[in-house]
């Protein structure tokens, strides 16, 4: 008997030997994961390639067309900055190694000012990279190209839509129903488990009817690919964040001399920027990276007595240049593009035979560049998390385990989450005191490496 053609499922003391899935044919699935994207596609890649799940019989409906990438000159203007434990979890499935095939950027160091003052936070990973910029478009092609090599594993339905989602009742104790899923041609799926990754309006959310805590921000986001001066002997591997009190202003790198711009501003201005001519517009880039500090009269009055406290416990407050973004001098044709903004998050992530993941269960402020990480975080603790119960003998569908998956992310999400939310509004704003205090919390974490390192193990998990 060839073993290696059996998956080895315990039950107790006992071990019951099965086949693994190989007739894709059929319409019951183990799981269906709602929704592809980069989350939904990397979440099939992680199941099939485990070594305990590869077995399972799994749904991908991709509500998009099949795409074909063509590599072009050209940028994206949606980017992701992808931490060094995303990068780590990708390389992990083979999907980097087409990203490095096509094209990345990697950043060095970060610099975060306000509009203020001119003290700066200076993020730099002595043994690692920041964060690596990759087209969106680059990732899910690379992580396509990967789901290509599954096609054994793994049946994906493109240009498809689900319009219902049968969920079995809420019974914590019965680890046995199947969710039902019907198509917009008529179609229905059953499973064992499905997975919602349909985004920050999912589908499969409402059909959970749990509470979802929601707001806008009253803020736009504006995107461009962008030409800098080019100053010899500069790699342009620094990702510039500036936050004035309408929204950051972020420059993440693309190339030695192109970066990528999100700049967070409120609705009507970001339609005069998408109305301005070319000129004009990297005029007023330029000029949000570069205005003089506001005279704030609470910040002088507080910045010698901060200083002195700094001086006292050793901390060095010598004051450093000015942050000098790279001088922009073109944008590139009809890459300017504006989205609104907002904050969503499920207060559960799962109810029986279901799990949300990515957007559908959270949505964060670009400002810090975590959405996708949140997103691939999710994913990687989900196939831990189903391979623990599958070596225990549980069905991948025991609520034990899926409020276990819940429970470890919203530990390390809802955090993160609360933290991007308070600097975005601690720092979008014109009020004299608050602006104070986070000039205050500027210099306090720039002098104090401990709190910076916490911020970039953070950020990089």
């Amino acid at each position: 008997m060839n073993l290696s053609a059996f998956t080895i499922r315990r039950f107790g003391t006992s071990a019951i030997l099965s086949k693994p899935n190989t007739n894709f044919n059929s319409k019951d699935f183990d799981v269906i994961i709602s929704g592809g994207g980069m989350i939904g596609s990397t979440t099939a890649c992680a199941l099939a390639k485990s070594p305990l799940l590869k077995d399972l019989k799994v749904l991908l409906i991709e509500r998009a067309p099949k795409s074909v990438f063509t590599r072009s000159e050209k940028f994206s203007n949606r980017v992701s900055a992808l931490s060094p434990g995303s990068k780590k979890f990708l390389e992990s499935l083979g999907i980097w190694d087409h990203i490095a095939d096509i094209r990345h950027k990697r950043v060095k160091n970060m610099k975060v000012w306000g509009s203020g003052s001119e003290a700066a936070i200076d993020f730099c990973a002595n043994s690692s990279d920041v964060a690596y910029i990759v087209e969106n478009n680059v990732i899910l092609a690379a992580i396509e190209n990967e789901l290509d090599k599954l096609s054994s594993n793994v049946t994906v339905l493109n240009g498809q839509n689900a319009v219902e989602y049968k969920l079995p009742q809420f019974d914590t104790h019965s680890n046995t129903s199947s969710v039902e899923v019907r198509m917009a041609d008529g179609n229905s799926y059953s499973c064992k488990l499905l997975l919602g990754s349909d985004g920050f309006n999912s589908k499969v959310r409402e059909a959970m009817g749990v509470q979802y805590l929601s707001w806008r921000y009253n803020q736009s986001a504006v995107v461009a690919t962008l030409k800098l001066e080019k100053v010899e002997g500069e790699t342009n591997s620094t990702a510039w964040q500036r936050f004035l009190p309408t929204g950051p202003i972020a420059l993440l790198p693309l190339t030695d001399d192109m970066s990528s711009l999100v700049w967070t501003t409120t609705p009507d201005l970001a339609q005069s920027l998408l109305k301005a001519s070319d000129d004009e517009f990297a005029a007023a880039i330029n000029k949000a990276f570069t205005d003089a500090p506001v005279k704030n009269n609470l910040i002088e009055l507080t910045r010698p007595g901060v200083e002195f406290v700094l001086r006292s416990i050793g901390l060095d407050t010598s004051r450093k240049d000015p942050p000098c973004p790279p001088r922009v001098i073109s944008v590139d044709e009809k890459s300017r593009a504006t989205f609104p903004l907002g904050f969503g998050h499920s207060t559960s992530y799962t109810k029986p035979g279901v799990i949300l993941l990515g957007d559908a269960a959270h949505r964060v402020h670009p400002l810090a560049g975590q959405g996708v990480n949140l997103g691939f975080g999710d994913v990687e603790c989900l196939a831990q998390t189903l391979s623990e119960a599958v070596q225990l003998g549980k069905p991948i569908s025991a609520y034990s385990s899926l409020l276990q998956f819940e429970s470890n992310r919203q530990k390390h999400n809802v955090p993160t989450m609360l933290a991007i939310d308070m600097i975005n509004k601690i720092y979008s704003t014109n009020n004299t005191a608050v602006m104070a205090v986070g000039n205050l919390a500027i210099h306090l974490t720039n002098a104090l490496s401990p709190i910076k390192n916490l911020m970039i193990k953070q950020a990089s998990a």
